[in-house]
């Protein structure tokens, strides 16, 4: 077996062993696109030696969805199937796993009207409510991966040759996921026990508000009363554990959606669903979103902001050092399950109840009481850089550095 083979079995074991963490007798949900299709077939072997009762795949084909943005007729766009999102509540409340080899085209909607794709992206989100419920609370095990594909690899890659492209993102994705350490699963249980130590230290501080400072940045977030910070590994309702994104280089937590305030500036382009949104910045008042500008898919971002009254709400706030592991490589990947991981971010849309003390026992009413925010949607959106300082407010009004020119200073 050849280096490459070697590296693609020991991946699909890592995803499995400890992405999802499958469990005897457990079920497997795959969604994955046909281009990952040999990386799958091992994905799903790994899952039966580990004792997965049974294991399913939905393979995505982005040829077969652009397809339907340019030829089916307009109420097409505001259906979602209910057997689908059925389907994927069933998995949840049956203690099932899922595991999301998540890669879209950052140029799969070039030229598709933004109101087709924003109407589909809307139909999906009200017909998975209950379902993006049970992930929000950790109910069941899921996990989001990388493969590569050819469009996604000429995206991050395009000065290397066409037949070069796609492995150079194998090689990437293997560091980036520790797969060519000699032993990955180790490897992971380290780094998850180094995430677990910063995040008790932040939870210890019990900060009130971050303040931010980077140029074209000025922002202060207040955190609420009750706020956790995780990251790493989490627990679902069964008490096993799973790594919600791999890989993962975060620790966060929820704002309090009416205190943010202040101004902000991305620095990494946003793949939002297949479109692409570039150099944008916000304006906060009492957490509010009340203006933004994007030298690049402005259109797109208004159609996110205006998706639901809390899509106009921040719902997280995570903090990654800028000396780290993808930060190091110093490219951009288009694809925000990666780009999050080397870059500070903030999140618009739904907070995750989990970050609240008691949180996933709270009705959505009983939430934004609290302090947190509720929506369709959750968009991760980058902000970190080496010119970022942030400084932690304590309950006293002191104030002490947290990051300074982008890493941790605590």
């Amino acid at each position: 077996m050849d280096t490459h083979e070697t590296n693609l079995e020991k991946y699909a074991e890592l995803v499995v062993k400890v992405g999802v963490n499958i469990q005897p007798g457990q079920v497997l949900f795959v969604e994955s696109p046909l281009e990952a299709a040999p990386f799958t077939r091992k994905v799903v072997q790994k899952a039966y030696e580990a004792g997965a009762k049974y294991v399913q795949v939905a393979w995505d084909d982005e040829a077969v969805t652009r397809t339907r943005f340019e030829y089916a007729p307009d109420d097409s766009f505001g259906f979602y199937p209910e057997w689908t999102a059925r389907m994927m509540e069933q998995l949840a409340e049956g203690g099932g796993a899922l595991l999301n080899i998540k890669v879209p085209n950052p140029d799969l909607y070039q030229g598709i009207d933004a109101a087709k794709v924003s109407a589909a992206t809307r139909a999906a989100s009200r017909a998975r409510q209950k379902f993006q419920g049970y992930v929000r609370n950790k109910t069941f095990s899921w996990c989001l991966v990388k493969a590569p594909t050819r469009a996604w690899a000429a995206k991050v890659f395009p000065e290397l040759p066409p037949e070069r492209q796609v492995e150079a993102m194998w090689e990437t994705l293997f560091k980036i996921n520790r797969v060519d350490a000699a032993d990955p699963v180790a490897a992971w249980h380290e780094h998850i026990a180094k995430l677990k130590s910063m995040r008790e230290r932040l939870n210890h501080k019990k900060y009130k508000r971050l303040h931010y400072k980077a140029p074209g940045t000025d922002l202060s977030v207040e955190l609420p009363e009750g706020h956790v910070w995780y990251g790493g590994a989490g627990l679902n309702d069964q008490g096993v554990s799973f790594v919600a994104n791999m890989p993962t280089e975060e620790v966060y937590t929820l704002p309090k959606r009416d205190g943010v305030n202040g101004t902000v500036r991305s620095t990494k382009p946003l793949n939002l669903n297949g479109r692409l949104v570039d150099r944008f910045s916000f304006r906060f008042e009492n957490g509010r979103i009340v203006d933004y500008a994007a030298e690049v898919g402005q259109e797109h971002l208004a159609d996110l902001l205006s998706t639901d009254e809390g899509a106009e709400y921040l719902g997280e706030v995570a903090l990654v050092p800028y000396d780290s592991p993808i930060s190091n490589l110093n490219r951009i990947f288009y694809n925000t399950g990666v780009d999050e991981n080397a870059s500070c971010h903030l999140a618009i849309g739904s907070a995750y109840p989990f970050t609240l003390e008691n949180g996933t026992k709270l009705s959505k009413e009983e939430l934004v009481q609290r302090g947190a925010n509720v929506s369709l949607t959750h968009v991760d959106f980058m902000i970190g850089s080496a010119e970022l300082d942030i400084d932690g407010e304590l309950a006293d009004g002191t104030l002490e550095p947290v990051f300074r020119k982008g890493n941790w200073a605590l």
